[in-house]
């Protein structure tokens, strides 16, 4: 059982640590949900659009963290 505990404990961790990201994601989650529930775009696309989105915010991140190692 101290296991279970010791993952969750770990997985919220992580969304706390780096909560600026996590808020962006779901940001871009229901941006692409509000376009795709109003069919302003299809599914394919939302999909792609949810690809880079992600993929950008991870080197925003990414890029981030490498200038407050410096």
């Amino acid at each position: 059982m101290s296991i279970l505990t010791e993952v969750f404990s770990d997985l919220i961790g992580m969304f706390i640590a780096d909560a600026r990201m996590s808020a962006a994601i779901l940001v871009l989650v229901a941006a692409v949900a509000a376009l795709l529930n109003y069919g302003v775009t299809t599914p394919i696309l939302g999909g792609a659009i949810l690809l880079a989105g992600c993929l950008l915010l991870i080197i925003v991140s990414t890029l981030q963290a490498a200038r407050k190692a410096r």
